[in-house]
């Protein structure tokens, strides 16, 4: 059998999903459908022994996402950080030469971290066959057989099998998205969706990119060669990485090389790109309504409700979906999902907090959560685990007031340490260092209330800082 390694690509920021996903928490950390993430989903099936260890290509920003989501199902992988965004050409790439220093032979699958395979046994058996294609010096992608006339997706004109009674065909053109009356002649033609996951040998990838993007190949192997280590995590060198220039693999490769196959893959696939196709495949009732959270909908078909804690009511309108977070709320007709992500780009114009950030911000220790805020004061709930700390660190603008709620708190305040039980607090002035730290076995929970002239996330200053952060 075939051994392959698959290399999860895990950095993107979901805004398509807008308000659930955002980029301080995008759609691939958050259950869109079922009780995991599709990240944790797509790490869950590959626990088959065909697979190697995997690993994890994301940024910086949710390393400690990544880490919490494996500890979390009980899974392992090597992670990689991009020091800076560049498309998925150079991130497979360094996925290619990082498995061709293994060995050059090396079979590789790119699997996205934010898609769902309903048929996650069948996405198996689809790679173990294309592995052998992929042997041959094939690049091999999974076509999915259209059900509608997307304009979202590229599509793929299938060839003559690779070998007779082969289920891998010669992929005869890569052609990107179209417009809606291309799309269904394309159909109409046979062809296939794009489904972005591809197999091949690391040292067929390698060649081929060096071929056709020497720049991309050359600052991918200088990244790999200059990474370092920060903690549990690989981190390509900055310098030689922003050198690739931003281009995906559909354009920098797949359509130009002459290597290109696909096998067709009948598993269930969705990039879930839109809340429509989040709708579509979550359970609904005989109407085709679907609630998640704290929702009602009457007198209404085809509804789509997700909300975590406010009541949230449809009455009277087909064909919406309705998201309530804490801060945000979308109401959006089936037929725009599409227009999600330039209403975020809108939100972007307007300087809007909401367009990228949670009102929970997660950081590597927990979370803390915004609860009031006003002129000179903010109120936070913070959320430390157990035996994590934060940074000692000082603050020139703000004195703080903590008060625990759940759990014990060791504060360091200048050259003193106190233990802080439930239902007691301790006061922080402007200006002293200190450091909090969760002792116990349970989550420690507190109520922040800052004071003072400025309360940005920027002013603060860290003397030691386990996560190693500036």
């Amino acid at each position: 059998m075939i051994k392959i390694l698959p290399v999860i690509m895990c950095g993107g920021s979901g805004t398509r999903v807008w308000p659930e996903s955002r980029e301080s928490l995008p759609k691939q950390f958050i259950p869109l459908v079922g009780e995991r993430s599709t990240f944790q989903t797509t790490m869950a099936m590959l626990a088959d022994p065909a697979f190697e260890k995997p690993i994890v290509i994301s940024n910086s920003d949710y390393r400690f996402l990544i880490s919490d989501q494996l500890r979390a199902i009980g899974a392992e992988a090597d992670v990689v950080l991009e020091p800076s965004r560049r498309d998925s050409g150079p991130a497979v790439a360094v996925a290619a030469g990082l498995a061709a220093r293994r060995a050059p032979e090396t079979i590789v699958v790119v699997l996205a971290a934010d898609h769902v395979v309903r048929d996650r046994a069948g996405l198996v058996a689809l790679c173990k066959e294309a592995a052998e294609a992929a042997s041959e010096g094939y690049i091999v992608t999974l076509g999915v057989k259209p059900d509608h006339p997307a304009t979202g997706y590229g599509y793929l004109r299938p060839g003559a099998p690779l070998h007779e009674g082969s289920e891998v065909l010669k992929l005869d053109a890569f052609v990107e998205k179209p417009d809606r009356e291309t799309a269904q002649r394309y159909i109409d033609a046979g062809y296939f969706w794009n489904s972005g996951n591809f197999i091949f040998r690391a040292d067929v990838m390698q060649a081929e990119i060096a071929h056709f993007e020497p720049t991309i190949a050359e600052a991918a192997e200088a990244a790999i060669d200059g990474a370092a280590r920060d903690l549990d995590f690989c981190v390509l060198n900055a310098e030689a990485f922003a050198r690739a220039p931003k281009k995906s693999i559909d354009y920098a490769v797949m359509e130009k090389t002459e290597k290109a196959a696909l096998i067709p893959a009948d598993i269930g696939w969705s990039d879930v790109g839109t809340w429509r196709a989040v709708w579509e495949l979550s359970e609904r009732d005989e109407k085709g309504n679907s609630v998640r959270g704290h929702g009602v909908v009457m007198d209404a078909k085809n509804v789509h409700v997700r909300s975590e804690e406010a009541l949230t009511t449809v009455v009277g309108v087909d064909d919406v979906i309705v998201v309530t977070t804490q801060d945000a709320v979308l109401v959006l007709n089936h037929e725009h999902g599409d227009r999600v992500k330039h209403l975020v780009d809108e939100l972007k114009t307007q300087n809007r907090r909401e367009a990228a950030a949670h009102k929970r911000i997660f950081r590597p220790w927990g979370y803390y959560q915004s609860i009031d805020e006003g002129q000179r004061y903010q109120v936070k709930r913070i959320v430390v685990k157990p035996g994590e700390r934060l940074s000692l660190q000082k603050h020139f603008h703000r004195a703080e007031h903590w008060i625990v709620v759940r759990g014990t708190a060791e504060v360091g305040r200048d050259d003193e340490v106190h233990l802080v039980h439930e239902n007691e607090s301790i006061y922080l002035p402007i200006g002293c260092k200190h450091r909090l730290i969760n002792p116990g076995k349970i989550d420690l929970e507190l109520i922040e209330v800052q004071t003072g002239s400025y309360l940005g996330e920027d002013d603060i200053v860290r003397f030691q800082d386990v996560y190693n952060r500036g």
